[in-house]
Order: structure tokens, then C-alpha cells, then sequence
């Protein structure tokens, strides 16, 4: 059997895992990523782990057909190069591929940590079966992972699937991280979801998630308060829902898929966010295209990245 590592790296842990053949999980664990240590202090964290996973299921190197990494941020895929992950700060233009590939005479590839989600779900998740997706994450800002006709779309530069930076409003609109305005996850991720709870306090308004904060505002904080009724935070997820579904129908009108596939921190919040993406979609994307697709959560969880990470050495 075919047994391949999966690294899933955040700004705050970096998940690892041995992965056979069959998309399970035959070994996992997490690292601290730290990365105010610097980028040589994690990528020598990652070393120990991956000689750890060894010693644990007691395989040698060359029993190990490839290792896959999932950075946020932009990717060099052909070359393995983290060219920029704007959220662990020191990772520019860092050759980490070539690093493990000294270290281990493994093969090793890397790409954008949304994608091998992508590629996770299509193998071994919501997307089995499909030939056309759309896989996005809605957390602190909103990524996403294309797939058509069974391959993942990396585009040009290795940058396709910016979908959280769909235009919304072409005369302002709020300021996004990327620092042009107007884009869809300055209106709907997890900072939109705090920024419009707050607001609403500040406009005087009795919620619930006021009530559950401890001492802060969270999206999770908002979603409780939303699922126990509070009419406020049910309208947050009402209108965050509008703002996902209409960028959606820009991407549905424009790829034609099977599935689009939701995951990341604010999509656990399930129906009161699903139910407005949906009924967006229904009442604005294009006839054909929406009788076409369908809208459904990720399966795969918090494993969607090192699974689809182990597989990029076949992608």
C-alpha cells in the first residue's frame, strides 16, 4: 500500500500525518508552529516530526512515496517554493521542497493549503465523483480551491482561486487585506462577522452574544447566540450568507460546477449561514447553471489539508 506524508501548516500549529492509499489517516500529530522563531525554527520542527512519524510506524524513508505541503499564501508549485504566506511571518521565497528533499530523499511538492483542501474533498470527501468543483473556506478570510474537468486549477501564477477577492462594490466598500476595496471577504469572514456584531452594540441593540462574550466577540460567540434565536446575530449570518451567495453566483455563472463545497471556522455555523448562501444562489445565479450545482458542507473537517496535501505528489 502507498503510504504518503500530509503537512498542513498554520500560523499557529502544523498538522502532520501518514496517509495510506485509501485517504485514511494511519498516523497524525501537530507541532507548534512558532512562528515568531523564525522560519529555520519551524521547518527544523517539522524535520523532528517527520523523523518522529517514522520512528512511531517504524517505516523507513524510502518506504514513503511523497510528502505534500498546504501553506496558506502564494506557492511556487513547479519549483516548491513558499513565495509569501503573509500570516507566518519570515516565509518569503523559502525552497522548502528542495529542504525535505535533502533532508529525506522523498519526493516533495508543495502548493496552497485551500487547493490540497480542494483536492482532499474531491478524492476523498463531499467532492467524490464530481468532475467540477468549487471548494472555499470561510474563516479569517475566504480562499478557494478549483476544480475542472477532475484537475485542480492553479492558473498562471500558481494564484487561481482568489474568490475572497471578488469585487462586490465597484466604487469602495470596506478596506480589505489585500488592500483594495470592495472585496468579498472584507464584507463576509470571520473579522466582518466581529466588526458588524460590534457595530450593532455600539447602535444600542440588546443581543445575546453580548451576554456570551468572554471577554470578546467571537464569530463562534455569534453563531451560538444566532442558533439560541437572538434576532440580531441571526441577521449577521443572514447577511454574511447574501454577501457569500452572491459572490458564489459570480463563480457558479462562470465555471458551471457540480458542488460547491464550504468549510473552514465560520461555515461550522451550518443552516443559519448555508440557508441564505442558498437561497441567494436560487434567486441570482443563471437557470442552468444553478440547476446544476449544489451547495453542501465539507467533510473532511480539520484532515481536509493533510490528506489532500499527501496527495499532490500524484497531482
Amino acid at each position: 500500500m502507498a503510504q504518503r506524508i500530509g503537512i498542513d501548516v498554520g500560523g499557529t500549529n502544523v498538522k502532520i500525518a501518514l496517509v495510506g492509499d485509501d485517504g485514511k489517516i494511519i498516523y497524525s500529530n501537530s507541532i507548534p508552529t512558532r512562528a515568531e522563531m523564525g522560519y529555520e525554527y519551524t521547518i527544523n520542527s517539522m524535520k523532528e516530526a517527520i523523523k518522529d512519524l517514522l520512528k512511531e510506524t517504524k517505516l523507513q524513508a524510502s518506504d514513503i512515496e511523497g510528502i505534500g505541503f498546504g501553506f496558506p499564501g502564494q506557492i511556487d508549485c513547479q519549483n516548491g517554493i513558499v513565495r509569501l504566506a503573509p500570516n507566518i511571518p519570515g516565509w518569503v521565497n523559502v525552497p522548502i521542497a528542495k529542504i525535505m528533499e535533502e533532508e529525506f530523499s522523498i519526493p516533495t511538492r508543495v502548493d496552497n493549503d485551500v487547493r490540497t483542501a480542494a483536492l482532499g474533498e474531491l478524492n476523498y470527501g463531499a467532492g467524490v465523483g464530481c468532475q467540477n468543483l468549487v471548494c472555499i473556506t470561510v474563516g479569517t478570510g475566504i480562499g478557494s480551491g478549483l476544480v475542472i474537468n477532475g484537475k485542480l486549477v492553479r492558473g498562471a501564477s500558481n494564484a487561481a482561486g482568489e474568490l475572497g477577492h471578488i469585487k462586490l462594490n465597484m466604487t469602495g466598500g470596506p478596506l480589505c487585506g489585500c488592500g483594495d476595496r470592495g472585496c468579498l471577504e472584507a464584507y463576509a469572514s470571520g473579522p466582518s462577522i466581529v466588526a458588524m456584531a460590534e457595530d450593532y452594540i455600539r447602535g444600542g441593540k440588546s443581543t445575546k452574544y453580548r451576554e456570551l462574550a468572554n471577554p470578546e466577540i467571537t464569530p463562534y460567540i455569534v453563531a451560538v447566540a444566532a442558533k439560541e434565536g437572538d434576532p440580531v446575530a441571526k441577521q449577521i449570518f443572514r447577511i454574511m450568507g447574501e454577501y457569500i451567495g452572491i459572490g458564489l453566483t459570480s463563480v457558479i455563472n462562470l465555471l458551471n460546477p457540480e458542488k460547491v463545497i464550504i468549510g473552514g471556522g465560520v461555515a461550522a455555523a451550518g443552516d443559519i449561514l448555508f440557508d441564505p448562501i442558498k437561497e441567494t444562489i436560487a434567486k441570482r445565479a443563471m437557470t442552468i447553471q444553478k440547476e446544476a450545482v449544489e451547495i453542501v458542507p465539507a467533510q473532511l473537517g480539520n484532515t481536509a489539508g493533510v490528506i489532500g496535501a499527501s496527495l499532490l505528489i500524484n497531482s
